[in-house]
């Protein structure tokens, strides 16, 4: 089984930077691919930001494509989302997911991935 646990979410004014974490643990962290998604109130869950198992490869929804950063550092079992230039409709909840790969390839979709976190809220205040 796999643990996903994320954090860095807070309260922050719009332009304001972020940067979210998210530990892994119970398998061997370089396996899985990973990424980020986002849930509003009342919306579906969306694809923000992947990383392949090595790091590199990395690709973004459109609209945080330039402002957000995936990185990962397999040594410390953790995927970093870095977030600048924050606007109110980055406001969500903050997920972090894995999936076991067998190849360094990036997935977009909800339904690829295995584990997920519990989450973690941002809002950006205008």
């Amino acid at each position: 089984q796999v643990q996903l646990v994320e954090s860095g979410g807070r309260l922050v004014q719009a332009g304001g930077s972020l940067r979210l974490s998210c530990v892994v643990s119970g398998r061997t962290f370089s396996n899985y691919a990973m990424g980020w998604f986002r849930q509003a109130p009342e919306k579906e869950r969306e694809f923000v930001a992947a990383i392949s198992r090595s790091g590199g490869r990395t690709n973004y929804a459109d609209s945080v494509k330039g402002r957000f950063t995936i990185s990962r550092d397999n040594a410390k079992n953790t995927v970093y989302l870095q977030m600048n230039g924050l606007k109110p409709e980055d406001t969500a909840g903050y997920y972090c997911a894995a999936r076991y790969a067998t190849y360094s390839g990036v997935h977009y979709n909800v339904e690829e991935y295995d584990y997920w976190g519990q989450g973690t809220q941002v809002t950006v205040s205008s």
